[in-house]
């Protein structure tokens, strides 16, 4: 028996040997050394800080108060903390040292440094980018941005759990092989051009489509029905990008998108949460051609032909309260806390106090977005055509986890929004001070 026992440790200590030694090996291995760089013009810096406000590199790698691209920004993650790192030009904290070849193995396929990278950075999308669009990263990133001197922050991740090497397989297993994106034959250009944005720098499927049980995304392609379905991120739920169900773009116009992307609002909602940041730091910058191939990308996506979808404005829920008749559950509740704003025919003011009735956000299948704003509010982005910021209070303090359930109930089923009520543990969880972030 003894003998036994000491066998099987053998045995289990040769297999973590060798998969340790595979990670490792693979790891410095990975890559593409046909990559070439060449002295860097004007012309290529300039193209690589529009990529890198397309990828949105400062929403991760920049934080208030710290030098640009220097790192710091504390995420929060099932197994601990992760610390985003510098990528200044910096020989010592930062990515100074790096040739193109190890900044594209970075970007493209996930490993720095001789391990693989946690996929808070996603390279998972950024799989796709093309060479010329490396290169001119590249360029901006060591000859654009000022080189800090800043350390990079020790990741709050404890033993085993911050071992790097089980990571490899992951990347085998869930990360898509490294490969320039390529249109599919006889593909629409505009939307070929949209494609490649919102699978890869864009990376809009890492908050939009819903993850497995490893964390993996669980779509990545348009044919796959999980692909931009909506998934639960940062205590919000990103709505569907698809256009085949209530609480999706089936609604929207492309000119809408534009808007969206552009500025952060138009007729059926205002940006909230995270896209605000991606609206401020990214998407704004979007030139003509890219955000009207992106939002004809998206508007191709998950088409259905259920005539139900269109939103029918109903004025049922608003000629009760003209009446007087506030009996409907949440009705008195949201006349005395959310109709100055949002009026009480739920149409809003377009730009400033969106309209809830036909919104997105309001029909999805999942209320979390909804409750996680009137519980905490929010603040419309900044941006170069909307600079004027309009904020909604956080309603923690007013309204009980009950009042919220009803409102929110209220909400989505009036003025032809059908969506299913909530309930009171729907809501709890979400109030400040249970949350843990």
């Amino acid at each position: 028996m003894k003998r036994m026992w000491i066998r099987l440790l053998l045995f289990a200590l040769a297999a973590f040997v060798t998969l340790v030694g595979v990670s490792w090996i693979s790891d410095h291995l990975t890559g593409d050394s046909t990559l070439q760089s060449s002295k860097a013009r004007s012309d290529l810096i300039e193209r690589g800080a529009y990529l890198a406000r397309l990828g949105d590199c400062a929403a991760c790698h920049s934080v208030p108060g710290q030098p640009a691209y220097s790192g710091g920004l504390r995420m929060m993650t099932p197994i601990g903390a992760i610390y985003s790192s510098n990528i200044t030009p910096d020989s010592e904290h930062g990515i100074g040292r790096y040739s193109l070849a190890d900044f594209d193995r970075a970007l493209r396929f996930g490993v720095a440094d001789g391990h693989t990278l946690y996929p808070a950075m996603p390279f998972t999308s950024y799989y796709n980018t093309r060479a010329e669009d490396v290169l001119a990263l590249y360029a901006f990133f060591q000859q654009g941005v000022t080189a800090a001197s800043v350390p990079n922050h020790r990741n709050g991740i404890p033993f085993p759990l911050s071992m790097r090497w089980p990571l490899t397989y992951w990347r085998w297993l869930f990360s898509p092989t490294p490969h320039p994106f390529t249109p599919a034959a006889g593909a629409d250009p505009v939307v070929a051009r949209g494609e490649y944005f919102v699978n890869g720098l864009g990376h809009c499927g890492e908050c939009h489509t819903p993850r497995g049980l490893a964390m993996q995304l669980r779509a990545s392609a348009a044919d796959q029905s999980d692909y931009l379905a909506g998934a639960e991120i940062d205590n919000f739920f990103a709505p569907s990008l698809r256009n085949d169900s209530r609480g999706s773009l089936a609604n929207w116009t492309e000119a809408d998108l534009v808007s969206f992307l552009q500025q952060g609002t138009n007729p059926h909602g205002i940006a909230f949460g995270s896209m605000s940041d991606v609206i401020t730091h990214s998407s704004q910058y979007l030139n003509t051609e890219d955000a009207r191939a992106t939002a004809h990308y998206l508007k191709s996506v998950g088409i259905s032909s259920d005539k139900t979808l269109s939103f029918a404005y109903d004025e049922s829920a608003h000629n009760r309260v003209k009446r007087g008749d506030a009996s409907q559950r949440g009705a008195q509740i949201y006349l005395d806390n959310c109709a100055p704003c949002h009026k009480p025919d739920g149409r809003g003011y377009e730009g400033v106090f969106p309209a809830l009735a036909g919104n997105p956000i309001v029909q999805a299948s999942d209320p979390l977005s909804l409750v996680a704003i009137v519980m905490r509010g929010n603040t419309t982005p900044r941006t170069a055509s909307t600079p004027a910021q309009f904020t909604m209070p956080s309603f923690a303090w007013r309204l009980s986890d009950t009042n919220v359930a009803d409102v929110v109930t209220y909400i989505r089923g009036s003025w032809g929004n059908s969506a299913a009520p909530v309930s009171v543990t729907q809501v709890e969880p979400n109030r400040p001070m249970h949350r843990n972030d």
